[in-house]
């Protein structure tokens, strides 16, 4: 049963695996500042009969999609997910990877939420904006995850 709260969880302690780089929270290489576009959306079909008598369109479900999802972190030398990139725009075959994405409690021992994105691979790579101006600016880079499927589970429900 999952335990009910008053308060909703912060969005800044989460962890991230992916299979390609070892999968699990050990085998970590990097973390990030900022995860977004976590979603997915069902098509819709617009159907209707010429002798209907109402003059509106049933709409049907259709397929369902996951949404791109949006990676940024502080650049540390790690080249593992351009890597990945650079092995998709080459043509290899095995390319697609599931990623864990888990939103922990406030202490940081307890997994609440899990995003699974299945059979992804990534799309688009963004290096750091550079500006000998800035002094304070972290020097950030950005990876935009496709997936065939996304999944959503609540460990407190087991």
């Amino acid at each position: 049963m999952a335990v009910q709260r008053d308060n909703p969880y912060g969005a800044f302690n989460f962890r991230v695996t992916v299979d390609r780089f070892g999968g699990n929270a050990d085998a970590t290489r990097a973390g990030f500042q900022e995860i977004s576009g976590l979603g997915m959306e069902v098509t819709e079909a617009e159907y209707r009969n010429g002798n209907e008598m109402e003059n509106h369109v049933r709409k049907m479900n259709g397929i369902y999609k996951a949404t791109d999802v949006t990676f940024k972190r502080g650049i540390i030398g790690w080249t593992d997910f351009y890597d990945w990139l650079r092995d998709v725009r080459q043509g290899s075959q095995n390319v697609r990877s599931n990623i864990k994405i888990e939103l922990l409690d406030e202490a940081r021992t307890v997994t609440v939420m899990t995003w699974h994105l299945i059979n992804a691979k990534p799309k688009s790579y963004k290096g750091a904006t550079l500006n000998a101006k800035g002094g304070t600016d972290v020097a950030i880079e950005e990876l935009v995850i496709s997936c065939e499927k996304m999944n959503l589970e609540n460990l407190q429900d087991h």
